[in-house]
């Protein structure tokens, strides 16, 4: 369960939101809907912990987020920003490289889940022989989401995460973090999670912050 209270955030000496007060339950899937330029992004690294409230807390099942314990609130946080942004190299090794990562070693990567879906999600059998930098967009854009999956959080905030995908795959991408159990949250523009009916929707009231359209 993810708490705000009384948050309010500025940027550039202007209110993006003030005294913002509500809770996220666990396992709720939830669309940030809101113009360009309201937020939205800035949100969710509050909820990381990147940048701080001018007033208020967040808290994470009772666990205020604050510099002692953000590194242990992160662990729980799977997080897809809009740059689709990976290390070069052969994607195989940049996978396992991140099981590695301090965060993560506690881990295993599910090798069969791993195939499973890049499988369904149409990489080819052939992606993981295949360097970083040979890969499209809209590849590693999917190849990031599987990274999330395979990390199994308790909390996904994902950003645009279907923006270089057709239609048919944002489909598929929308459905596997739906039935998922985690909390998800996110922020998108396209019409398969807009038109969704599995979503609760969270319309953004200026100056007031988020409210619930549904």
């Amino acid at each position: 369960m993810i708490e705000l209270r009384q948050v309010s955030l500025t940027y550039n000496h202007n209110y993006l939101f003030r005294g913002l007060d509500f809770t996220i339950n666990s396992g709720a899937k939830i669309l940030l809907n809101a113009a360009s330029g309201t937020g939205k992004t800035s949100f969710f690294r509050l909820l990381l912990g990147f940048i701080q409230p001018i007033e208020g807390e967040v808290l994470y099942d009772g666990i205020k987020l604050s510099a002692e314990t953000v590194k242990q609130i992160r662990r729980k946080i799977g997080y897809l920003s809009q740059d689709i942004d990976m290390p070069w190299g052969k994607v195989g090794e940049v996978v396992n490289q991140i099981f590695c990562y301090r965060y993560n070693k506690s881990l295993h990567a599910d090798h069969q889940k791993l195939f499973e879906l890049i499988d369904f999600l149409e990489l080819g059998k052939d992606v993981l022989e295949k360097n970083v930098e040979e890969l499209s967009g809209g590849e590693r854009q999917r190849l990031l989401l599987i990274i999330l999956l395979l990390l199994d959080r308790e909390v996904y905030l994902l950003d645009e995460p279907t923006s270089a995908l057709d239609e048919n795959l944002k489909m598929k991408v929308r459905d596997l973090f739906l039935s998922h159990s985690a909390t998800v949250l996110v922020i998108s523009h396209d019409k398969v999670w807009i038109d969704s009916k599995n979503l609760t929707v969270l319309n953004w009231t200026e100056n007031a912050g988020w409210k619930d359209g549904q």
